[in-house]
């Protein structure tokens, strides 16, 4: 019978051919904290007199959600990080590094991995046909220590998409509106396979934001097959060699098929405070902004970054519209300002902050006021996300946030293109 690319991916780590629903024991090959949920996990590794890593180049400690730290307990915590790291041999990527989802695909995770991270977007890798979950911080803690972790395999729902984006509209309004459409637990641990001539034709950073928010569907794992594209963007980071092709079998058995025409959707915005909470742009027309956020894991690339500041170039933001720019990574700070759109950004009224997460999380760098509006680039509007539980986040791609800066109202991009 044909596999599923989760049955094929962690069949091999488990050593024998599985299918959808069976318990395995896999090999782990990429493990990761964040500063966030990383304490927790040294923690419990102490009290189990468990301190150690099974593969010191391939567990990494990422101080992100709170870099630089903002208030001493995080400090404190941060101090913890960087002592088990020295310890153990573990990796540190420190505050000036970026987020661990992007960290992760730049330089750890490739096709055929099994990825483990404590912390719930750790799915973005599979962009690169790894699969890559979220666990809990005392089973990732195992899983770096030991090297081996449990699963169970889990049924796909295979996302057939077909057709061109137009103009203004990008894999962020395609996940969007497929987690509107099934619900905000319409996936819950199905690995989402996305496929078909769309997403063939997809670069990686768009890719990336598909699997990136796949758990907001319940799912566990967002999965896209490796092809030439994936080895592009591995030779980028000077990882060719790291390319494999893995695609599932044409007679791989699904759960649910869900077919999608991409030429057919808009600009697309997620409204508080659920994700699965969508309408068009175009109908939230009016709505004040008080605040952008272009960045996060989710949509904090180079190329998001471009798609943002091709819009925001030679003008202002809205007067009563404050812009906060964070990139993904420092490769992607670099990269973008050889480019120039952190000038085009300062010049526009933006802030643009050090590589990290920023006020994704509602840590730091941009929590909001009672009753703020922020439309974001993140992956989450729940209720006090960002830092205040009287706040109010929607969701929408780099074009639709650059255009909701420039008019001080949530905006289809359409209109500024």
């Amino acid at each position: 019978m044909g596999k599923t690319l989760a049955e094929k991916l962690l069949g091999a780590k488990a050593g024998k051919e599985v299918v959808a629903g069976e318990l395995v024991i896999a090999k782990v090959d990429v493990a990761f904290f964040q500063d966030g949920t990383g304490p927790l996990a040294v923690r419990q590794l102490r009290k189990v007199n468990l301190e150690k890593v099974a593969d010191p180049k391939r567990s990494i400690l990422f101080i992100d959600h709170a870099a630089p730290s903002p208030r001493r307990e995080l400090s404190n915590d941060h101090m913890l990080l960087r002592e088990f790291a020295a310890n153990t041999g573990a990796v540190l990527s420190d505050i000036n590094e970026g987020v661990c989802h992007q960290r992760v695909l730049e330089d750890y995770a490739k096709p055929g991995d099994v990825v483990i991270g404590a912390d719930s977007h750790s799915c973005t890798a599979g962009a690169l046909c790894a699969f890559a979950t979220g666990m809990g911080s005392t089973d990732v803690a195992v899983g770096m220590a030991l090297g081996r972790t449990w699963f169970r395999v889990p049924p796909t729902f295979r996302v057939e998409c077909k057709g061109q984006f137009r103009k203004g509209v990008y894999s962020k309004d395609l996940i969007l509106h497929l987690i509107g459409t099934i619900g905000a637990d319409g996936a819950t641990y199905r690995a989402l396979e996305f496929g078909g001539p769309a997403i063939d034709a997809m670069p990686m950073w768009q890719r990336a934001t598909l699997s990136n928010m796949a758990v907001e569907a319940g799912a566990k794992a967002g999965l896209i097959a490796s092809d030439n594209l994936t080895r592009e963007f591995l030779k980028k980071y000077g990882r060719e060699g790291d390319f494999t092709e893995i695609r599932p079998d044409p007679d791989a058995k699904y759960e649910r098929v869900i077919g999608m025409d991409v030429s057919e959707l808009e600009p697309t915005v997620s409204c508080p405070h659920t994700v699965d909470n969508t309408k068009l742009a175009r109908e939230l027309k009016g709505t004040r902004v008080d605040q952008v956020f272009i960045g996060s894991c989710t949509n904090g690339r180079f190329e998001d970054l471009e798609v943002a500041a091709r819009i925001m170039k030679g003008k202002k933001r809205h007067v009563k519209t404050r812009v906060i720019v964070i990139p993904a990574s420092r490769e992607v700070y670099l990269d973008a300002l050889r480019a120039g759109l952190i000038e085009t950004f300062v010049t526009s009224g933006a802030t643009v902050l050090g590589p990290g997460c920023g006020p994704c999380v509602g840590v730091h760098e941009g929590a909001l006021g009672d009753k703020e509006v922020c439309l974001s680039t993140q992956n989450r509007n729940f209720k006090g996300r960002m830092g205040n539980p009287e706040g109010f986040i929607y969701l929408a791609s780099p074009a639709t946030a650059a255009a909701s800066a420039l008019r001080g109202e949530i905006t289809d991009p359409r209109e500024v293109l």
